[in-house]
């Protein structure tokens, strides 16, 4: 590993996400949606592994992190803008906002923005690192994309088996509770976190590549903990009366087979 390239990359790295977050927020003002930050989310990560391809002069790890990191990114992208499209501004924003007070885009530029790159850098850590190894593609890494494949597929499934799900009018105000749903209540943060445990595998061919774990613990760690899964079940608890009988007999998160209630 070059560490000076490697620290060129840290130094590029938080640059990229400065530039995605700025051009981000100038189009939050001009669409007057708080919730494009969700757009951007994927497409941050796939500037910071591009910047990878760009220092690393061509290494075949950083080209093959940059193209997994884009599949998800770009799906993760316009899943989320279609989503957000069809309804109102996202709830987790109202609620920020409403708990600023104030004029709420001075929280998004002050806070939410800067807290959201600072997370941005830190989970793409593995990405940065990959890029800089120059041991050959090997066991390790065709490991890192069969984890990151099982993460992509349940995320990609789970999001579309919930889309249709609710595009079906006869479905208002009831709980998915079959397909991948049937074994978690949040498959697709689920295959969240296992895209990233595979991404930080293609850089556990170094010792510093190895420090990098906490990007999959912070990721893991924000879905299951933080605005991911608690968000979403306190809207779900008071919004769908059949959500706490859910709840009861479903794995919060790792698919598990159903309990018997």
């Amino acid at each position: 590993m070059n560490l000076d390239d490697l620290l060129l990359n840290l130094v590029a790295s938080a640059v990229a996400v400065v530039l995605v977050l700025t051009v981000t927020f100038a189009v939050t003002v001009a669409r007057g949606r708080k919730d494009t930050i969700d757009t951007a989310w994927g497409l941050g990560f796939v500037a910071v592994a591009a910047v990878g391809v760009v220092i690393s002069a061509d290494e075949p790890r950083a080209w093959l992190v940059l193209t997994l990191t884009a599949v998800w990114g770009g799906r993760l992208a316009v899943h989320l803008h279609e989503r957000n499209n069809l309804r109102g501004e996202d709830p987790r924003y109202t609620e920020m906002a409403e708990r600023a007070g104030g004029n709420p885009y001075r929280h998004l530029l002050l806070v939410v923005f800067p807290t959201q790159g600072a997370i941005m850098f830190l989970v793409s850590l593995p990405l940065q690192a990959a890029a800089h190894l120059t041991a050959g593609i090997g066991v390790l890494d065709v490991l890192a994309v069969l984890v990151w494949l099982l993460g992509f597929v349940f995320e990609t499934v789970a999001d579309a088996q919930l889309a249709r799900f609710a595009a079906n009018q006869e479905n208002k105000g009831k709980v998915l509770d079959s397909g991948l749903w049937r074994f978690s209540r949040h498959p697709n943060y689920f295959g969240d976190a296992c895209v990233w445990l595979g991404l930080f595998l293609f850089a556990c061919h170094h010792w510093i590549g190895l420090l990098t774990i906490v990007s999959p613990i912070v990721m893991t760690a924000l879905l299951a903990r933080g605005t991911g899964k608690p968000m979403t079940e306190r809207r779900m608890m008071s919004a769908r009366p059949g959500y706490a009988d859910y709840v009861r007999r479903t794995s919060g998160f790792v698919p598990l087979p159903p309990k018997r209630v």
